[in-house]
């Protein structure tokens, strides 16, 4: 069975009992990965410090 055919039954079920029927499959997917990515973005650093995003490239004491 795949999701498709177990949303079909689950709204079988909600219309039989008078309840309200179930979101569609991947509707909330695509703001599930966003808030990962934006977690995952602007979670701590090394260390402990707040990240910013970036990977850290080009950042500190340039050699001479």
């Amino acid at each position: 069975m795949n999701a498709l055919h177990q949303h079909m039954i689950d709204l079988y079920r909600a219309a039989r009992l008078g309840e309200a029927p179930p979101p569609p499959p991947g509707r909330d997917d695509v703001a599930v990965l966003r808030e990962a990515r934006d977690r995952h973005r602007d979670g701590p650093g090394p260390a402990g410090r707040p990240g910013d995003g970036s990977t850290g490239c080009g950042r500190g004491r340039s050699r001479a």
